[in-house]
């Protein structure tokens, strides 16, 4: 059940994020690590640490991916 929600979530966090169409291409990069990266961050470690820890992670992969 718990996997279904964040899933939801996750979907509904990068489908937003295509509605940004003023958003550069590096910024929407590192907003969607930060929600991938904090919602596997809360399914693998849990709690606000997991989550946080996550985000900050997947922003940082996420900005650095996109970068030229």
């Amino acid at each position: 059940m718990k996997a279904k929600i964040l899933s939801a979530i996750a979907m509904a966090s990068l489908i937003s994020l295509t509605g940004c169409g003023t958003m550069d291409r590096q910024t929407a990069g590192t907003v969607g690590g930060a929600v991938v990266g904090g919602v596997v961050g809360d399914a693998l470690i849990g709690g606000p640490i997991g989550t946080i820890g996550g985000a900050v992670a997947g922003g940082y992969i996420g900005n650095q991916a996109t970068k030229r």
